[in-house]
């Protein structure tokens, strides 16, 4: 966000000189937070609810944080069948297709999804006008048209891309998503678009087992560390440049930390740090930063990675 005040410059003027006001030009940046949204989840429940709460408590200070507004019906069924979203919003979701989600259903689960996506939405406003933008939740790749998977309802940044396409706003997008776990979701939306460019760079042995196909898929071997990592990564990211679009959507899972008990690599925080930084010194158009998986045994250590990343956005895109 541009803030523009007008400052009088108090100095002893010379007789007959004028004295101007000066515009000063702040630039503050504007994250979106969903965590007050409250999730009630049973006992034991692997989902990390308590990551997003400490991950705005880090930032506090750091950045303006606003509470993500709730994403419109309208605005998500430009991905999404309409049955699927009426029944989820009702709660009448089957059983089964709830347990594909991993949540059990509640209004604070609405909300809170109403709220990712939203938060997507204003984030990729953001980038737009400044160059960058970033939402403390989203990244939920597992979703597709239908149903949802692996604790994602509604694909945020599949509707961010469609959102913006019917608004005029872009015509070709790029979607980096480095999370441990394939963009399954993500990649089946827009499996037949050919102005959407998806590269997921993933564990192969790892969640969804049934792959999708991406644009551009990587698989990695359980246990890589961060020196083959950055290896890779550093040969593929040349091509979201040659694709030229005109927004591109980091999907920024810190799940791939050692410590991750959903991993199974062998990253760093100082190799996350650098991936973080490889990516946003490569990207040319304006860059929307959502999380994604994070499931560190503490968890303050995925908060801390998560952190990590719109830090060094800060640093390499101001």
């Amino acid at each position: 966000m541009l803030l523009e005040s007008d400052v009088l410059i108090d100095l002893p003027w010379p007789a007959g000189r004028r004295c101007y006001f000066v515009t000063i030009i702040v630039m503050s940046r504007r994250l979106f937070y969903t965590d007050t949204y409250t999730l009630p989840l049973p006992v034991g429940h692997k989902f990390p609810i308590e990551k997003y709460r400490m991950l705005r408590e880090l930032l506090t200070g750091k950045f303006e944080l606003e509470l993500a507004p709730l994403a419109d019906r309208s605005t998500i069924e430009l991905v999404h069948d309409h049955d699927y979203v009426e029944a989820f919003l009702s709660g009448t979701l089957s059983p089964a297709a709830m347990r594909k989600i991993g949540f059990p259903w509640s209004e604070g689960l609405v909300k809170r999804t109403l709220a990712s996506v939203g938060g997507t939405l204003s984030a990729s406003s953001e980038a737009l006008k400044t160059g960058w933008g970033g939402t403390l939740a989203g990244g939920t790749h597992h979703a597709f048209a239908t149903e949802g998977s692996g604790f994602c309802v509604f694909n945020d940044i599949a509707v961010a891309i469609e959102w913006l396409r019917s608004e005029g706003k872009i015509g070709r997008a790029a979607v980096i998503d480095l999370d441990v776990h394939q963009g399954d979701g993500t990649a089946h939306i827009f499996q037949n678009d050919a102005e959407v460019l998806t590269l997921s760079m993933h564990c192969k042995n790892n969640f969804p087992l049934r792959k999708q196909i991406s644009k551009i898929d990587v698989e990695l071997p359980a246990g890589t560390g961060d020196e083959e990592y950055l290896k890779v990564l550093q040969s593929v990211l040349p091509k979201v440049a040659e694709f030229n679009p005109e927004i591109v959507f980091y999907q920024s899972g810190v799940d791939g930390l050692k410590s991750d008990r959903l991993g199974h690599l062998e990253l760093t925080h100082a190799g996350l740090r650098e991936r973080d930084r490889m990516v946003m010194s490569a990207v040319q158009s304006p860059l929307v930063i959502t999380l994604g998986g994070g499931y560190s045994e503490p968890i303050a250590l995925t908060a801390e990675a998560h952190a990590g990343t719109f830090l060094m956005a800060r640093q390499i895109l101001g």
